[in-house]
């Protein structure tokens, strides 16, 4: 599985990423709707004077003079044309940025319309010629344009071409009927809008990038919020699968994560009750057999309670923790419970042992790891049944451990079993004095015995003996 999928499925990552992208959708909406609403303002504003420049111009045109001008290439010299034309260079003057004014007649169809006149203003004058009268103009593409003649009207967008960029109006011009014999169109330089706008979408952009980057680091400071307490109950729950039942999530949210993480750890504590129970249970049961086995040779009588008592005093002597000591005691109970898989014959035989009965009893450490490992949780425990005959210098079995490789728990029960069996009546070898005994584990310091254990086993024998 790759590192990106295992990312993507990472639960806060999720959270995370919804976050950002519901709060940078939420910006880019919002970012959309000022942007459009400040250019749909400008541009309401702006088609609203070309309309009121375009009605007054068309009122300002006498529409008899207009029907005077001949439809004709040559009728740009007319007096008429003249005349008009005049007039609609006076509304340049009172609107500077006006860049053409035109004047339009209904052709030979709704859409196909002529031109009157046509006038192109200074500075905007392009190198194309204005249209002459009566040249035909296709107004289809300009719906706005086709309704003045019925009322006053602007173009909905801004048009930009090679020349700049305009916005018209237009407005109807009526004869003395009321009929509209015509329509005038003004066109609005709008490059200082359209640079306007530049520049408000420039900003918009700036401002989405910069609510992008904020949501993206508050959406992290959220998700990590919202994650936390969550993570905390997913780490309690592999401590629990790892065996430690002992782990209490801190949570303290008062939501429903909260009362989760309090169901969790008094489920975690239920359970630590009921395994230990268990255990205890399974431990006297054990424990019951074990003494069953040593009662059927009386030199052995008794052995597994003095291992215990001397490894929780030599623990006590050491400082170690209560609960350590604990399941010291317990697992020192419990370190020759190999021998049950052991030939009774071999255990209970009153001549030297050969090589042979020596292999077979020496395998009882790994037989007691086997005992215990379906039931025991606790792997210290079972270290201590496996090991309690390595020694110090490496010689020992099953596994040769040496120095501190050999954990101190099981160093202690090795070093309280040795001083057992050397202190124990044995049917093939003499029984050693306790000062004997002493010396031996003194001697041996170092070699078989972790030093440490030896000072503090020691102390609580001479302790013991004053």
């Amino acid at each position: 599985m790759s590192k990106s999928f295992v990312l993507i499925k990472n639960f806060r990552t999720k959270v995370t990423v919804v976050l950002i992208l519901f709060m940078c959708l939420s910006a880019a909406i919002t970012n959309v709707i000022v942007y459009q609403y400040s250019l749909g303002a400008q541009l309401d504003q702006l088609r609203e004077k070309l309309m009121l420049i375009a009605k007054a111009t068309a009122m300002n045109i006498d529409p008899e003079t207009l029907l005077q001008i001949p439809l004709t290439k040559d009728g740009v010299n007319s007096p008429a044309y003249k005349n008009i034309e005049n007039k609609l260079l006076s509304v340049k003057e009172i609107v500077p940025n006006l860049a053409y004014a035109y004047i339009l007649k209904r052709g030979k169809s709704m859409s196909m319309l002529k031109f009157i006149m046509d006038v192109h203003f200074g500075a905007y004058k392009s190198k194309e010629r204005p249209a002459y009268p009566g040249e035909d103009y296709d107004a289809r593409g300009y719906p706005e344009l086709l309704t003045a003649f019925v009322a006053p009207s602007a173009d909905t967008k801004l048009l930009a071409d090679k020349w700049g960029t305009f916005l018209s109006g237009y407005a109807p011009i009526y004869d003395k009927r009321g009929d509209a014999i015509a329509i005038v169109g003004v066109d609005l330089s709008a490059n200082d809008v359209a640079q306007i706008q530049k520049e408000v979408k420039k900003r918009a952009l700036l401002i989405l990038a910069f609510g992008i980057f904020f949501s993206a680091f508050l959406s992290l400071i959220i998700s990590d919020t919202v994650t936390s307490p969550i993570k905390r109950l997913v780490a309690g729950t592999r401590h629990i699968a790892s065996g430690d039942l002992q782990y209490q999530v801190k949570v303290e949210n008062p939501d429903e994560i909260g009362e989760l993480a309090v169901s969790f750890n008094n489920m975690s504590s239920n359970l630590y009750k009921a395994k230990k129970a268990l255990l205890s249970y399974f431990y006297r049961a054990v424990q019951t057999l074990i003494r069953v086995l040593e009662a059927k040779d009386p030199y052995t009588r008794g052995h597994s309670d003095r291992v215990a008592e001397y490894s929780v005093k030599i623990a006590e002597k050491m400082g170690l923790p209560a609960d350590k000591v604990e399941m010291l005691g317990e697992a020192a109970l419990l370190h020759d419970i190999g021998k049950l898989g052991i030939q009774e014959m071999v255990l209970t035989k009153k001549a030297v042992l050969t090589d042979e009965d020596w292999r077979l009893i020496r395998k009882h450490p790994e037989i007691g790891e086997e005992i215990l490992k379906p039931v025991s949780l606790d792997q210290e425990l079972l270290a201590i049944v496996r090991g309690h005959h390595e020694r110090y210098d490496g010689n020992g079995y099953p596994d040769r451990l040496s120095g501190e490789n050999i954990d101190i728990l099981t160093a202690i029960v090795a070093a309280a079993d040795s001083y057992d069996a050397m202190t124990s009546k044995r049917a093939y070898k003499n029984t050693m004095t306790e000062a004997e005994a002493i010396e031996e584990l003194k001697s041996n310091s170092g070699l078989q015995f972790n030093p440490n254990v030896v000072d503090a086993f020691v102390k609580v024998l001479k302790e013991k003996g004053s």
